[in-house]
């Protein structure tokens, strides 16, 4: 999957959040997207998601053949502090609900996903009753065990501790290796890994 993106820009109302922006996003590569709180991070990991239209310039999908942008979500998985779960679900209905619309990574199950987690004693329960630190690592794990090629995190550590920082660098040395992945971040430990970066300000 490779994702080409010519002369993107986006504005809300009469403000650029970023303009110019032409970049060619390849297979397998690992690309943090940096800047501070408001700079536009997340707007342009919606763009790149399909799920914002760009005010202007085009974007493009190709996957061996042109991937239509209403047909992108199935080739990425998304995790952001912000994105909601069904409160009333149990987590064990979570997993079940995600991996009806994604496959499982290779050698995956529901089972092994729950492993992963490390909240076996909690499948039971309903998200509502979950911690902020367990929704997100719930969050990081549904995306990282689906089979897509394109993975796309957005601030991937908040609401995690020393240990879940660890938890969350560990899951993607498993899962991460062959993807396309995206970090939108402002922390350097959530993004290590990454061989690119785009400076947000830099399209200002």
């Amino acid at each position: 999957m490779n994702i080409s993106l010519k002369n993107i820009g986006r504005r809300f109302n009469r403000d650029w959040i970023f303009r110019g922006i032409d970049f060619e996003f390849k297979s397998s590569q690992k690309y943090a997207i940096l800047g501070p709180n408001g700079s536009g991070k997340s707007t342009l990991l919606s763009v790149i998601l399909g799920s914002l239209t760009p005010s202007e310039g085009e974007i493009l999908y190709a996957n061996g053949t042109e991937v239509r942008v209403e047909n992108i979500y199935q080739h990425i998985s998304f995790a952001a502090p912000y994105l909601d779960l069904v409160e009333e679900f149990t987590l064990q209905e979570t997993i079940d609900f995600h991996f009806k619309f994604k496959p499982y990574a290779d050698g995956l199950d529901a089972k092994e996903v729950l492993n992963l987690l490390g909240l076996q004693k909690s499948q039971d329960k309903a998200l509502k009753h979950f911690s902020s630190g367990m929704k997100q690592r719930t969050k990081l794990a549904l995306a990282c065990c689906a089979n897509t090629p394109i993975l796309m995190l957005d601030e991937p550590t908040s609401n995690l501790d020393a240990q879940g920082v660890d938890w969350y660098l560990s899951l993607i040395e498993k899962f991460a290796v062959n993807k396309m992945v995206f970090v939108g971040s402002n922390q350097a430990h959530e993004y290590s890994f990454c061989n690119q970066e785009i400076l947000i300000s830099q399209y200002k």
